[in-house]
């Protein structure tokens, strides 16, 4: 199944602009007319109105000045946020460090009840160990040019693993073999964060899949994603991070982790698999 992860975004960006056009309709002016009032190109008011140009705040301030449309300017620049929220780089998301990177999710960790992950690079972030965690961190921190405050980022991760013993709630936890084997941090970091695998499947609210590798899967891996309840999806891409809330793409979510959760293999199966890669380790 073929996912479209920025359609969420793309719909969101072409309701502001629908909303735009229709300002500049409902005060009888075309976009030239916008334009000349905004002292803009000509080009710029038609890339905003066919949203292949987002508009900037100020942008979104002069064009309902120049429809007197004035009252419903912050409303428009809340669609704006909204827009701009789905899809985050990396590079914006963790300006402020690492550590307010992870603290930003807490609220949503907290309201969830239902946690489906699936994660195709690295162990998902609420059942690490710190060692892991420290070791993924530094990477990205050094990867990225971040400012070092990776010890605290670390703690504020460690601090969010305690919904695992709070409150009512269910996990479910789906890991390519690869993850098992491609490691991070070293032999030692590896063997604890494995073992610790182990422990937490022992859990009795939580779910640990392993895909097992295999040349023939029909269902191929893809991008490690999250789904909170039936109302989130947060995907993990290269260039960023992606919020989708349409329910639509919420359900293809779902419908690929049903999926790989029936190639996946649980209990004894999936501690063998964990056991056959702390082995390799020695």
């Amino acid at each position: 199944m073929a996912l479209s992860p920025s359609s969420s975004a793309h719909q969101a960006r072409q309701a502001l602009a629908d909303r735009l056009a229709e300002l500049c309709r409902d005060a009888g002016l075309s976009g030239l007319d916008l334009a000349e009032r905004c002292e803009w190109s000509r080009s710029k008011s038609s890339r905003i109105m066919n949203a292949k140009t987002p508009p900037s705040a100020d942008d979104i301030r002069a064009w309902c000045k120049a429809c007197g449309a004035e009252e419903q300017t912050e409303d428009l620049i809340a669609m704006l946020r909204t827009a701009e929220g789905m899809w985050v780089g990396w590079r914006r998301m963790e300006r402020a460090g690492l550590k307010q990177a992870q603290e930003a999710r807490l609220p949503l960790y907290q309201r969830t009840r239902r946690f489906r992950s699936y994660s195709s690079w690295l162990v998902p972030g609420i059942i690490q160990t710190q060692p892991y965690t420290t070791a993924a961190l530094h990477a990205i921190q050094r990867r990225r040019g971040l400012v070092d405050d990776v010890a605290e980022a670390v703690a504020a991760r460690m601090q969010r693993q305690r919904i695992l013993y709070e409150g009512a709630r269910q996990f479910a936890f789906l890991v390519e073999e690869s993850v098992l084997r491609a490691g991070i941090g070293g032999v030692e970091v590896m063997s604890g964060q494995l073992g610790h695998l182990i422990s937490v499947a022992t859990l009795p609210n939580v779910s640990l899949g392993v895909v097992p590798m295999a040349p023939d899967r029909e269902r191929w891996p893809a991008e490690g994603f999250w789904i909170y309840d039936a109302a989130q999806v947060n995907v993990e891409l290269v260039s960023g991070y992606l919020t989708i809330t349409q329910p639509s793409e919420v359900a293809m979510y779902a419908e690929t982790f049903a999926e790989l959760a029936d190639l996946a293999v649980y209990g004894a199966s999936a501690r063998a698999l964990i056991t056959s890669a702390m082995d390799v380790l020695g």
